[in-house]
């Protein structure tokens, strides 16, 4: 072989290499409010992606447990071509398949995927707020990935914020230094920060600051209707979109007294006598005490800050951003062994259940949930475990703002039942913790519906990029129905659109509303258990938090 043949060889294969890896693209620069930017433009695609974009001051040292500061203007060109610093967590839920730069409690970063071309103006906005329990997840990970949904012409922003101890732990002593005598919430305000940098940014990268939607799942979409209800964020939407959950009695909050309580304990449960001195621990030593304690994060706070009052309040009094309102849950929010506590799923043992959760109103409680058969008694159990987690509060969402506003609102059911695994000795994680071999592990709950975060790549059209699922053609049909209703959304604030099924929007007093049933076949029914939701409704009251 010749030397010019074996370097035009060597050539060829380096350029291969380059492609391989998916860097078959240019550098690209935006000037934001702060500076210039470089992230890369995909020749693939036409999109343009920046990643790890700093929106707040790194909140370490005396920044940690304060309300996020913004982000000081910098010279020359800072390259946002990989995703930020996750927040400091542990891993306990290995679907959260992370593709951060590490761990750290400088995470307060952003990454925005754009279809604009050089003179493009005006684009749709969509704000992801990912899940996690407020105590774990990132804005980097596959199923919220941004592309698929930019190149229907949207502009996708995922932002970071604080979780667990570092994002929301209140103490008398940070209420008595911040401007506004309170503390925690600063994961919130972390959000809140990151929707008044897409205000003021966003334009730069092609899209409209007045058509921001905002959406979430679980964590996220609690974090949805508390940022719809927070005068520090409901004017900068015109849109929301929540995925099974809401701040109503998932993850509701607590009187400030009592959260500085919480804070108090755990500082002084480690001999530490001051915040002064918390903040000077290493990330290590906070991190590890945390854990130790064995606690699940911290309470959301009424601060009278970001939120003045509980949800229920707010909404009750029309306060809340006046914009339109998808929202939904899945079949399966909770496995019916959440309920049974390990128990055959008998109907003497239900009713015994149900005996011990309803001592005054298990009567109610077993004619809303039929239990005669084994059959029964498993979908019942689902069902209430669900209902207790999540779907009620979610409802609640959906009856505050259909009885008080004017704007559209449309609900969903989510049913596809999940695909087999790739690789069936393989747990992935999806129970909860790292991956395991399945034979290392207590068998999954068998899934009777759609399990609580599985809809979140249909929705995002991001199949493509899980890879723990043997996908079919249902599951990919699944997908463009209900990422197509979402990316009309929010677009127009309508799901509605060619080649999908008609969703209408539900009216503020109709008793059976119409739910659109997503799954192979997605199709309209009359919601037949909303009495389900009004008995748990009594439990928690209109004016209860």
């Amino acid at each position: 072989m010749s030397k010019p043949f074996l370097l035009l060889s060597l050539f060829m294969i380096s350029i291969g290499l380059l492609y391989a890896q998916g860097q078959d693209g240019f550098p690209v620069q935006v000037s934001i409010k702060n500076g210039t930017i470089e992230g890369n433009y995909d020749t693939r695609t036409g999109i343009q992606k920046y990643f790890g974009i700093p929106f707040a001051k790194p909140p370490v040292g005396d920044l940690r447990w304060r309300a996020p500061q913004p982000i000081e203007n910098w010279s020359g060109v800072k390259e946002t071509k990989t995703f930020g610093p996750r927040p400091v967590q542990k891993l306990i839920w290995g679907d959260m398949n992370s593709r951060s730069n590490g761990v750290n409690e400088d995470c307060l970063y952003l990454n925005v995927w754009t279809p604009a071309s050089r003179n493009t103006k005006e684009l749709p906005v969509l704000v992801y707020f990912f899940g996690g329990g407020f105590v774990a997840g990132d804005g980097s990970e596959p199923r919220y990935d941004g592309e698929n949904m930019a190149k229907e012409g949207v502009v996708v922003v995922t932002v970071n914020y604080r979780l667990n101890v570092f994002g929301f732990m209140a103490h008398p002593e940070l209420s008595a230094e911040a401007e506004y005598k309170a503390s925690g919430n600063y994961g919130l305000l972390d959000q809140a920060l990151g929707l008044q940098w897409v205000h003021d940014n966003i334009a730069a990268f092609g899209g409209d600051p007045k058509k921001v939607t905002i959406a979430g799942e679980s964590a996220g979409s609690i974090s949805v209707s508390y940022q719809m209800g927070s005068p520090l964020s409901r004017d900068l939407i015109a849109g929301a979109i929540g995925e099974s959950g809401a701040g109503v009695t998932a993850l509701s909050p607590v009187s400030l007294e009592d959260a500085e309580k919480g804070g108090v304990e755990f500082l002084e449960k480690f001999g530490i006598k001051s915040i002064a001195e918390a903040r000077k621990l290493p990330t290590r030593d906070i991190y590890e005490m945390y854990n130790e304690m064995g606690r699940f994060g911290f309470p959301v706070v009424l601060d009278g800050y970001l939120l003045p009052k509980s949800l229920t309040e707010i909404f009750n009094a029309g306060e809340q951003a006046q914009v339109p309102l998808l929202l939904g849950w899945n079949t399966q929010e909770n496995p019916a062994a959440a309920f049974m506590q390990g128990l055959e799923f008998t109907k003497a043992n239900f009713v015994k259940k149900v005996k011990e959760a309803y001592p005054e109103d298990y009567e109610e409680v077993l004619k809303l949930y039929p239990h005669e058969t084994a059959d029964q008694v498993a979908y019942s159990a689902m069902d209430l475990a669900g209902d207790r987690f999540i779907s009620y509060s979610t409802w609640k969402w959906f009856d505050l703002h259909r009885k008080n506003s004017s704007q559209a609102v449309y609900r969903y059911l989510y049913a596809k039942l999940r695909p087999p695994l790739v690789d069936e000795t393989l747990e992935a994680g999806l129970a909860g913790g790292t991956s395991r071999r399945a034979s290392d592990a207590p068998p999954r709950p068998k899934d009777l519906g759609a399990p609580h975060a599985a809809e979140i790549e249909y929705a995002m059209g991001n199949l493509d990029r899980i890879k723990e699922f043997a996908w079919t053609a249902d599951d990919y049909k699944t997908s463009q129905t209900m990422f197509k209703f979402f990316a009309n959304f929010i677009k127009t604030g309508n799901p509605n659109g060619e080649g999908l099924p008609d969703w209408p929007i539900v009216s503020p007093d109709d008793d059976m509303p119409p739910v659109m049933r997503i799954d192979t076949e997605s199709k309209v029914f009359k919601a037949p258990h909303d009495a389900r939701y009004k008995f748990h409704d009594r439990f928690y009251g209109n004016d209860k938090k």
